[in-house]
């Protein structure tokens, strides 16, 4: 990698819908960057770089830009495709995997563009140990240490861009214990944060399944970063730390300065509950691997029976979507109950829900705006929040 004066093209790749975030997240961190389609781009030097990958909650990856250019033949591709310095990304028998996309472009197989794409990574950085093509969008979950490279052709034009992110962010560490439909880690960021819950006031989630939410609440009220979610606050493994020039002495003061934010507890009540033992007993286990086992209280209780400290604060859940045939009457019931529960329990609360469903939602009884709309495994889903009618009891 280049030294610290010299500055990239940098885009964190998000979930369609969560863009926004990522923005704001990054300008906490100083840095500037835009929304663009699938993302957020800016230009930046190692210090973004490595910060990025250890803070942002609700990105996938973080990409350095390697190569741009146009090519119309297979010629071209090679052509340039041998001057990119792939030297930077790959350590001399080191392995590599490429995910391949073409658009509207005259080299439309993508298959025989890898090809042509692996045949001049080992022109400049000699035989490689392993090279493979993922297919999947966003790279595959995790290859160890295979370089990722992701190449992307439209209208003949093509971008390499390197990934420094390794596993996919969500993958924060924590979550081995899974409930049934688990929520991926960025996807409940995403969901406290697009709901305006700030880690200053008391967090309920009364369906927490395996805990991801209130453990998500959690990091954020005591300001641990989501690459330091274990209880040695060590950081998780990340694809630059292999690169040839990777600079360990900036890494540690990243790092440093990461573990210095961190506070000594939530100071709020964040409270997860679920009617099913083993979900609280997986939440458990994973608040523990988390290390924010004293900053949540779970327990296994029905929505009907939840105890809100005083308010007010908020309900942020991921109720069940129902997308099987003849699920849909008995979910009806479900959001009405939960919508009776929390008028009677949560006056004057935030609501924020994740609903696949405008109908469901609407059995709440609550009025919901829409926050933001992005995707839950392939399911359409809708952010909605509003405020629960009544006044809040006592003080939070």
């Amino acid at each position: 990698m280049p030294g610290p004066e010299d500055r990239h093209s940098l885009f964190a790749i998000t979930a369609p819908g969560l863009e926004p975030l990522a923005q704001a997240e990054l300008r906490a961190l100083g840095i500037d960057a835009v929304v663009e389609p699938g993302g957020v781009a800016w230009t930046g030097g190692l210090d973004d770089l490595y910060a990025a990958n250890l803070h942002l909650r609700t990105a996938s990856r973080v990409t350095v830009l390697a190569a741009g250019f146009r090519a119309r033949t297979f010629f071209e591709l090679e052509r340039h495709a041998r001057k990119v310095p792939w030297e930077r990304w790959i350590p001399r028998g080191g392995a590599v995997r490429l995910r391949v996309t073409s658009k509207k472009s005259k080299l439309y197989h993508e298959g025989a563009i890898a090809q042509r794409v692996l045949e001049a990574i080992e022109h400049r950085v000699g035989p490689l140990a392993g090279s493979g093509v993922v297919d999947d969008e966003e790279g595959g979950e995790d290859a160890g240490d295979a370089q990722l490279f992701i190449v992307r052709f439209v209208r003949d034009a093509c971008t390499i861009r390197a990934d420094a992110s390794g596993a996919l962010l969500h993958l924060r560490g924590y979550r081995q214990a899974l409930a049934r439909a688990p929520l991926r880690e960025t996807l409940a960021a995403a969901m406290l944060l697009g709901s305006g819950w700030k880690g200053e006031s008391p967090l309920l989630d009364p369906m927490c399944g395996s805990g991801t939410i209130p453990i998500e609440a959690a990091l954020i009220a005591r300001h641990i970063a989501p690459g330091l979610a274990n209880p040695e606050r060590e950081p998780r493994r990340y694809a630059f730390a292999a690169w040839p020039e990777f600079d360990a002495a900036r890494w540690s003061a990243i790092v440093a300065r990461a573990r210095g934010e961190i506070r000594p507890a939530a100071g709020i009540r964040i409270l997860g509950s679920d009617r099913d033992e083993g979900a609280i007993e997986a939440a458990t286990a994973n608040a523990a691997r988390a290390g924010v086992s004293e900053d949540v209280d779970l327990s296994v209780r029905a929505v009907s029976a939840i105890d809100p400290p005083p308010g007010p604060g908020s309900v942020v859940i991921n109720p069940p979507y129902g997308v099987r045939v003849g699920e849909r009457d008995p979910l009806r019931n479900l959001y009405a109950a939960l919508g009776r529960t929390l008028r009677a329990r949560c006056p004057g609360w935030t609501l924020a829900l994740l609903s696949p469903d405008r109908g469901l939602e609407g059995q709440v009884g609550i009025p919901l705006d829409e926050a933001l709309r992005t995707s839950n495994g392939g399911i359409p889903v809708r952010l909605v929040a509003g405020r629960v009618p009544g006044e809040p009891t006592g003080d939070a």
